[in-house]
């Protein structure tokens, strides 16, 4: 699971693999989808990004491959609902499904629990906060997190709304171009369903197949793929993803800040050249009489003040679009790789904490049992025997569930793992990115620069009215010293 080659499978195992395969195409389940949500699966084409035959643990995808996958765009369509408060909606639309339909959070939310409910096992990317920190719990419960006030909204609020958007295409991408996510029918009822309750649908859709360990067939053969030192393995990715995790988080914030200071340098040069314009512009105070000589050269100063204004609005607007560029082409892609990594470790934690946790529980509990049992026989009771015989038998029968559940966790973490790996190549693009927008941002900006200088002549004036550029200090006779 670091990225090196796999341990070879046993023959029984790859054989294994073939015979459930087999089966699953003579004989499929009897516990599935309705008839209409099956008709929605097959139009998934569920032969675009299949499993290498005879070997179901390994992946093969490339980043290429997953990132054609699908591309959803989701943007924000605020519309008031009545006086005060207006309900934050947005637009997702999907290249792959040629779909666009409305959303609102509320429905990323449950899109969200059924999707972790049904692959509790994998890579479910975490949503954005509901809310601005500091909102009242009061305002959460009545559903504030789809509503803003309108009357006021601070640039605070504004930023947070922008910030959920960018997090929920993020989310959606990662799910669209997820291998088993995007073959299911709850992600094409998400990103193509029109109807007036699509919170319903994925709640119904849900409720008729239990999660992936019921419904695959290789769920109970899963020890047998497992590398013989899985745990070893599984630890090693875990420390390996949080370190690539932690320095890529610092990576992100330093981007975060470049892209900011441009865009305040943009702010900045935009209002040096209004300042420019000012100073040409309003000052009408009548020079006094021991200055009227130079009048005309006042004036042509602020003629040329007046049109130099011009070169530094187009100086922000460079500065500005760079900025945006790499918020966009670097910030958002880096965030993206981040919550990739965040949902790894989420999954290994989910991992730990649930079903490895109640395995070991379930063995406990099964060990008080056979004391009982034990102190129970030595006291010569038949029937409290009796009952701790057939609630042992219950007991080794979760037991045996929930091992099964623990190596299927473990099949995979195996296969999310190895995802990863495939989204690595993603940092020498956001990294080419970044160069290509610091060299067309500095190339476009040095080109505004270079043209403003000739226009400084006229600002210099020299004896008689004759305009000079400064002299330099070694021009002047000036030492060095």
């Amino acid at each position: 699971m670091t990225g090196r080659a796999m341990d070879p499978l046993p023959s029984a195992a790859v054989a294994a693999a073939a015979e459930a395969e087999a089966d699953e195409e003579a004989d499929p389940p009897a516990t599935g989808p309705q008839p209409s949500q099956v008709t929605e699966q097959q139009d998934l084409d569920p032969g675009r990004m299949q499993m290498p035959q005879g070997n179901p643990l390994l992946l093969s995808y490339t980043l290429q491959e997953l990132l054609a996958r699908d591309t959803v765009q989701v943007e924000l369509i605020p519309e008031k609902k009545g006086l005060f408060l207006k309900h934050v909606e947005y637009e997702v639309s999907s290249q792959r499904f040629k779909s666009s339909v409305y959303r609102r959070y509320n429905d990323f939310v449950v899109f969200h629990e059924v999707l972790l409910h049904k692959f509790p096992y994998r890579m479910v990317p975490a949503l954005p906060p509901k809310r601005v920190l500091g909102a009242s719990e009061a305002d959460s419960e009545r559903g504030s997190a789809d509503s803003i006030v309108t009357l006021y909204s601070p640039p605070a609020d504004r930023e947070f709304i922008e910030g959920r958007r960018r997090a929920l295409k993020r989310f959606i991408n990662l799910v669209a171009r997820h291998p088993p996510f995007s073959e299911d029918v709850l992600l094409k009822i998400f990103l193509s369903f029109s109807g007036s309750d699509v919170q319903h649908k994925l709640k119904e859709a849900a409720q008729c197949v239990g999660d992936e360990f019921t419904n695959c067939k290789l769920a109970a053969r899963a020890k047998d793929f497992l590398p013989a030192d899985i745990q070893t393995q599984f630890a090693m990715s875990r420390e390996l993803i949080r370190n690539v995790y932690n320095s890529f988080y610092k990576l992100r914030d330093r981007a975060e800040r470049i892209a900011t200071r441009a865009i305040d340098n943009a702010a900045d040069l935009l209002i040096f050249g209004k300042e420019l314009r000012h100073v040409a512009c309003s000052d009408t105070t009548p020079l006094p009489s021991w200055a009227a000589l130079h009048l005309s050269t006042w004036g042509s100063l602020k003629q040329a003040l007046k049109g130099l204004s011009v070169e530094f609005a187009l100086l922000a607007d460079k500065a500005a679009q760079q900025g945006k560029k790499e918020e966009n082409d670097v910030v958002e892609k880096l965030n993206l790789f981040l919550d990739l990594l965040q949902s790894y470790k989420d999954l290994c934690e989910r991992h730990e904490k649930g079903v490895l946790h109640k395995h070991q529980r379930a063995l406990h509990k099964y060990g008080l049992m056979k004391r009982q049992m034990m102190s129970a026989a030595h006291g010569r009771e038949p029937e409290s025997v009796e009952q701790l015989e057939s609630r042992i038998v219950e007991q080794e029968n979760v037991i045996q569930t929930m091992e099964l559940r623990n190596y299927f966790s473990l099949y995979c973490l195996h296969q999310e793992t190895q995802l990863v790996h495939v989204y690595l190549p993603l940092t020498s693009h956001i990294l080419g990115a970044f160069v290509n927008s610091q060299i067309q941002g500095h190339k476009e900006m040095s080109k505004v620069w270079n043209d403003l200088k000739p226009k400084l002549s006229c600002l210099f004036a020299g004896p008689h009215s004759v305009l000079t550029p400064p002299r330099s200090p070694q021009e002047d006779g000036v030492c060095s010293h």
